[in-house]
């Protein structure tokens, strides 16, 4: 069982829009592997640029739902709710952001074949939170302005917090 360090709010794997996998092989199975031994006991979804790899490719969790899947695209969504957001890459952070409650996506399984998956509310909200990762965009881009602004002071506030508790412990 392989574990890696998710990545952080700053890394700039996070801002970038992840690359196309050209067909679900070995290496993309590994990555899948990779990602759902990674994602805590309390993850919902892991994309692969959270572990510092730009595929397109990521996992979810939803009590009995799992599943993974490549090259991930939202074909169709309506309606919309507005519920609590966290993200593992921006932890101890929790907003409100609105989401379609449908989605229709499709992308590659694990066996290479194209599927086409509809889900409501919350594995329909893990969609789009990964989706987002997969082309750089982080839940805290949804929120209003003013909202935007508290989150990255917040995280900013968890750094510097995170420099001197390092700093004061004499590791480097």
């Amino acid at each position: 069982m392989v574990t890696f360090s998710i990545r952080l709010f700053g890394d700039p794997v996070l801002r970038q829009r992840a690359a196309e996998v050209s067909s679900v092989d070995d290496s993309v199975r590994k990555l899948i592997r990779d990602l759902t031994d990674t994602m805590p006991a309390t993850g919902l979804g892991l994309a692969a640029p959270q572990i510092g790899i730009t595929r397109r490719v990521f996992v979810w969790k939803n009590q009995d739902d799992t599943g993974a899947l490549a090259n991930p695209r939202l074909l169709e969504s309506s309606g919309e709710i507005e519920s609590e957001e966290g993200c593992l890459s921006l932890p101890g952070l929790s907003f409100p952001v609105r989401r379609a409650q449908w989605v229709r996506i499709e992308g590659l399984d694990e066996s290479d074949q194209r599927v086409v998956i509809e889900a409501t509310d919350l594995t329909a909200r893990i969609f789009q939170h990964e989706i987002d990762h997969l082309d750089g965009v982080l839940f805290i881009d949804h929120l209003p302005k003013d909202l935007q602004r508290e989150a990255k002071r917040m995280l900013r506030e968890q750094v510097m917090g995170n420099i001197v508790e390092t700093a004061g412990s004499g590791t480097l």
